[in-house]
């Protein structure tokens, strides 16, 4: 388990208490692994409101929560992807769904959990894409942000399509520089 770090209104005793390895990167936007998409009473103490799961399924390497997982919870929506971790998955299909999601979770005042099976490629490449579309970051900034807050490693394949939507951005002169 990555060493835990400590999360506003939470101590690291809870942290670990919790078994969870789960980053604020943005305001209101949380990245994290599997433990933390499946632990309800953490959910709860952090009071989340989204769940995107960028690794749905049942595969090696999926994460197996569903709308049925939450069904307790009516208090979380959930929307989620089925993606492996591999730089042949095109993940720029997600995009803007993806930034739709959760930009509709940060305009309501909630808070969004953006999780995969580690936390640190297809849920952060999510986020990223994100800030790139709604915030309006380019990908070298979008980057540098999240990693002040957290560890995340999007794989060759996704770092050339985060690229990619960069010139697409640039060239439909989206940035606002």
């Amino acid at each position: 388990m990555t060493p835990c770090r400590s999360l506003q209104g939470l101590r690291r005793s809870d942290c670990v208490l919790h078994d969870v390895d789960c980053d604020e990167v943005y305001p209101g936007i949380y990245i994290g692994d599997a433990a933390a998409a499946k632990n309800k009473t953490y959910l709860r103490m952090m009071g989340i409101t989204h769940v995107l799961n960028a690794a749905e399924g049942c595969r090696y390497g999926q994460v197996d929560t569903g709308h049925s997982y939450y069904r307790d919870m009516p208090s979380i929506r959930y929307m989620g992807f089925p993606m492996v971790d591999a730089p042949t998955t095109d993940i720029s299909r997600y995009f803007h769904v993806a930034a739709k999601f959760i930009d509709d979770a940060i305009s309501c005042g909630g808070k969004i959990l953006v999780h995969c099976l580690v936390g640190m490629s297809r849920s952060a490449t999510c986020v990223l894409a994100y800030l790139m579309i709604c915030r309006k970051m380019t990908a070298v900034d979008a980057i540098r942000k999240v990693r002040l807050r957290r560890d995340i490693r999007p794989n060759d394949g996704f770092l050339q399509q985060l690229a990619d939507l960069d010139m697409e951005l640039k060239r439909k002169n989206l940035y606002p520089y």
